[in-house]
């Protein structure tokens, strides 16, 4: 039986080597082990072998006549990189790929960016590049009929500012409706009229205490931004990645702990933040009255430094 390497069946098959790599990675037949390629046990039944060269050190081949499940043989060229994604939005894939870190979809790593639970959930498909060993995600078509991508870039159009005074971006409120996970549309009835140093309007002094004190410590954030999900549920206050932090981060603000219906909305929302692996920061009263010692201690656990 004549075997050939995986450049070789990539040049047979048409495909670029990489491409290839990826895709057999994905198949689960080799995986990928102190930067080199390595058959797994189901490679082996595949029929892939491990062969070496005095030069080019150890590499895998795989029999002449092997074929590649034809339903899934195409499975890399349906699934879109960021730059394509990008060009359909008229951005960036550096722009795009911190949209979808702030959505949660994706987290940066050392070597480029990780797949988190709500990406897999949206069918999101990381990958190894065969030289660099950078990680990558590549998204389904489906992508661009996601709610909420469109949703951010409809927000996007009027939602970020430059504030003319200083070089911190401050991203404003939208028109968007203001919506609770309870019936009652518990933030419909606490009007927004604190005003904070960057323009919000927020609706408690502790909120406004919360989004000063953020502001003049130069993090970027927004007040009551959807959460990204299905259903309309906001945070009290927003950090995106980004600047050494890997992941978004939320905070919560719970200030009626006497109220049987607040405390019930609190619970649930837990949950959520919980459930869909959101980070979440939760604050008190009392956090409120020592904010300058307890709110950096919580962000820095999640590599966010201030002072």
């Amino acid at each position: 039986m004549e075997y050939i390497s995986t450049s070789a069946l990539a040049n047979q098959l048409e495909l670029k080597s990489a491409d290839l790599f990826d895709k057999i990675k994905t198949l689960g037949w080799i995986d990928r082990k102190n930067d080199k390629w390595v058959l797994t046990e189901l490679g082996v039944k595949k029929g892939g072998q491990t062969r070496y060269n005095p030069k080019y050190g150890e590499y895998i081949v795989w029999p002449e006549s092997i074929s590649i499940d034809n339903s899934q043989k195409n499975e890399t060229t349906k699934l879109l990189n960021a730059t394509t994604i990008g060009k359909h939005f008229e951005v960036s894939s550096q722009r795009l790929n911190l949209i979808f870190s702030e959505l949660g979809w994706i987290e940066k790593n050392i070597s480029g960016w990780q797949l988190t639970k709500l990406g897999k959930g949206i069918g999101g498909k990381q990958f190894e590049h065969e030289t660099s060993g950078a990680t990558f995600v590549m998204w389904p078509f489906s992508i661009f009929q996601n709610k909420r991508l469109i949703e951010v870039f409809k927000e996007y159009a009027s939602e970020q500012s430059l504030d003319a005074n200083s070089n911190v971006v401050s991203v404003t409120q939208t028109n968007i409706p203001i919506a609770s996970i309870n019936k009652d549309n518990f933030r419909e009835k606490f009007e927004a009229k604190h005003r904070t140093i960057d323009g919000h309007y927020v609706r408690s002094k502790a909120e406004m205490l919360i989004d000063n004190w953020l502001y003049q410590y130069g993090l970027v954030h927004a007040y009551e931004r959807k959460l990204p999900i299905e259903q309309d549920v906001y945070c009290d206050f927003y950090i995106p990645s980004g600047h050494g932090r890997p992941q978004a981060v939320y905070i919560e603000f719970w200030g009626l702990e006497n109220d049987p219906k607040y405390l019930e909305r609190k619970k649930r929302k837990i949950e959520i933040y919980k459930n869909e692996g959101l980070t979440l920061i939760e604050l008190n009263d009392e956090d409120i009255q020592n904010i300058d010692d307890i709110l950096p201690k919580k962000l820095l656990q999640y590599k966010i430094k201030v002072g």
